[in-house]
């Protein structure tokens, strides 16, 4: 139940802060704002938005931060969790506060609460669990953020964006972020400490990239009923046709912020079809322009999209569109997540970038028989350095999502899919008609382009500046990243996930987003992924890193797997790979033994013995390779977010 008390906010000014938004009082008319306030609310906002100063001296005089975070009235749609039991139980329930975008907390997982993932602490390290708490629990830290001059004086007169160090020229070329060492110069060096060894497996060079390895588009054409564009006219630069906008007011389509029925129409001359809503159960495809994407995303910010601020309306199984709640409270992390999109609005103010973006929701009719199947593991290059969107360009990218896409990015959450939807914001856009995923459902998204770099993880991101996005683009002008987000389920109890009908589940949904049959093998390109579905959703990150190579394979794809700082889920997850190759053995039936012998009437919250070790045991009877799993399963808890 939600809180209905009314709490009354003081709108008294705070004459100790000046400049501070919030000691603002509201007359009962518009006034006119003297010279003396409109300089306090620059102050402000330069505090606000300035890029942090690494170091600084001992002159430099600035004005700190110390609020507390305000808690969010309304939190965000519970996540992915559905019960497979009865559908009468897939009751959607509203949280407090969206912090993590997580309904559940870690010690209802009886596991740690995710970790940066560049953290390299091992798996078997026991962590008591903390609860996760709201930000205005988490967010009690002080923010020097106050700009200065190389003299030490500080800078008063600077305009809101000068905070960024100004966006790079699509003209000159720039090389891609990579590790320190690359796998490629590894794959050539003597034998090194295991301590030292960054990568196993296939040389990541070896792995297909678009847009190396697809085929040619067919033109870009309106399909009724299947690919929704509007950008016909033939042009260098794609532009709507026809140019005056169709209105449709119904509940197949968004509802515009232009259309003549809303109680407050503004003028809209980018989009000229109306949007199709990608509903439940639609194999269907909206192609827009990165300027049609960028007129949304700022209507979102402004918070124009009708009916969209309510979960009583029509769309209360659709994700959040509008930011109003990015401008709730003061949070440190809504401070970071607001510069990350002011950059992208510089960005496309400056310069409008002029390639296509599309929206695919895809679902599956008929799974595989994974009982029967007999296809072998694919290439795999898992690594415990880099990331999935700066190594795994030009490969099909994995989202680690929320059933409602994006998550908490227009609220507090702060992990894997809303960093990306940060970086990428035309991401943010597939909120405003993407309805909740289904079981068998997963949402591609190919072209967005990265115009932010990032530091840190949840409660430690901070905006990076901006970055260069190199990646070339296909026949239709779309970036070739290809983004894929697949919901995974969340665990209360640990031995859950490995029943039949959990294991399918996960199995289907990872399928769902790989496989293309409409497409030859060898057009495919890597599965760029990392530890789905672990972290505060309970997987267990080795069982999850194998069901996602047995979906890989079977949708015909080879894998590059990210442990996010985990050396050794990397040896184990290498060693088993090879194991399965080299024996040359189905292992989908093992998981169900697994779950006969060890979880099912398991009295413990975990088996004794851990799926890796049984799976040895089972194949081989002589010693198995080195497992630091192997001895009790209890020793080591997921290790990656969401």
């Amino acid at each position: 139940m939600e809180n209905k008390t009314e709490t009354k906010v003081a709108i008294r000014p705070k004459t100790s802060r000046a400049g501070d938004l919030r000691g603002v009082k509201m007359k009962g008319r518009l006034q006119r704002i003297g010279p003396r306030q409109q300089q306090k609310f620059r102050n402000t906002l330069e505090r606000w938005l300035i890029k942090p100063v690494e170091t600084s001296s001992t002159g430099d005089v600035c004005q700190t931060q110390n609020d507390e975070e305000m808690m969010d009235d309304d939190g965000f749609q519970s996540t992915s969790a559905q019960s497979l039991d009865s559908k009468e139980a897939e009751i959607l329930f509203v949280t407090d506060t969206d912090e993590e975008t997580q309904p559940l907390t870690p010690t209802d997982l009886d596991q740690d609460p995710p970790v940066s993932p560049a953290s390299k602490d091992s798996a078997g390290s026991d962590l008591t669990p903390t609860l996760l708490q709201s930000d205005g629990d988490l967010e009690k830290t002080k923010m020097d953020t106050c700009p200065s001059t190389s003299d030490g004086s500080v800078k008063l007169n600077s305009k809101i964006t000068d905070f960024f160090s100004g966006v790079s020229s699509p003209d000159f070329p720039v090389k891609r972020r990579r590790s320190e060492k690359s796998p490629e110069k590894q794959g050539t060096e003597k034998e090194t400490n295991p301590s030292e060894v960054s990568w196993l497996g296939t040389p990541i060079s070896e792995l297909k990239r678009m847009p190396e390895c697809g085929e040619p588009l067919s033109p870009l054409k309106d399909v009724p009923g299947h690919h929704t564009t509007d950008l016909l006219k033939k042009d260098k630069v794609p532009v709507p046709y026809p140019t005056r906008f169709q209105d449709a007011w119904n509940d197949v389509h968004v509802k515009m912020p232009c259309s003549s029925r809303n109680l407050f129409p503004i003028e809209d001359e980018v989009k000229a079809q109306p949007i199709p809503l990608l509903k439940a159960g639609m194999n269907h495809s909206i192609t827009m322009s990165q300027e049609q994407v960028a007129c949304l995303l700022a209507n979102a910010f402004f918070c124009t999209f009708p009916r969209r601020n309510s979960r009583k309306t029509e769309y209360s199984n659709y994700p959040d569109i509008n930011f109003f709640r990015l401008f709730e409270g003061s949070s440190a992390k809504k401070i970071e997540k607001l510069k990350t999109l002011m950059c992208y609005f510089k960005s496309v103010t400056e310069k409008m970038p002029t390639g296509l973006v599309t929206f695919t929701r895809k679902s599956l009719d008929k799974p595989p028989n994974w009982k029967s199947s007999q296809t072998p593991l694919t290439k795999l290059h898992i690594t415990c350095e880099g990331t999935i969107e700066d190594d795994g360009y030009g490969m099909l990218q994995v989202d680690f999502a929320n059933r409602f896409v994006g998550g908490g990015v227009t609220g507090s959450g702060l992990v894997q899919e809303e960093i990306r939807f940060l970086i990428n914001p035309e991401l943010i856009v597939s909120r405003l008609f993407t309805e909740a995923l289904d079981h068998n459902e997963c949402l591609i998204i190919t072209g967005t382009q990265q115009y932010s770099k990032y530091t840190g993880y949840a409660q430690t991101y901070q905006w990076g500046g901006s970055h260069l996005d190199t990646t070339p683009s296909d026949g239709w002008q779309r970036r070739c990243t290809s983004i894929v987000a697949i919901d995974a389920l969340q665990f209360r109890n640990f031995l859950e996930q490995f029943r039949p009908d959990r294991l399918n589940r996960e199995l289907n949904k990872a399928y769902c987003g790989f496989a293309r049959p409409e497409e030859k093998s060898q057009n495919l390109a890597a599965v760029a992924t990392g530890n789905w579905g672990c972290g505060v959703f309970g997987g267990d990150t080795r069982l999850k890193a194998l069901l996602q190579m047995l979906a890989a394979a079977e949708a015909g794809r080879d894998v590059a797997y990210f442990t996010f700082g985990d050396s050794q889920l990397m040896t184990d997850v290498h060693n088993m790979h090879s194991f399965l190759i080299q024996k040359n053995i189905s292992v989908y039936d093992l998981l169900g033994q697994y779950y006969s012998s060890e979880c099912k009437n398991c009295l413990g919250r975990r088996p004794d013995v851990s799926l890796y070790s049984f799976i040895y045991q089972q194949v081989n009877s002589s010693v198995a390779p080195d497992d630091s799993n192997m001895g009790s399963a209890r020793q080591h808890a997921p290790t990656d977010c969401h």
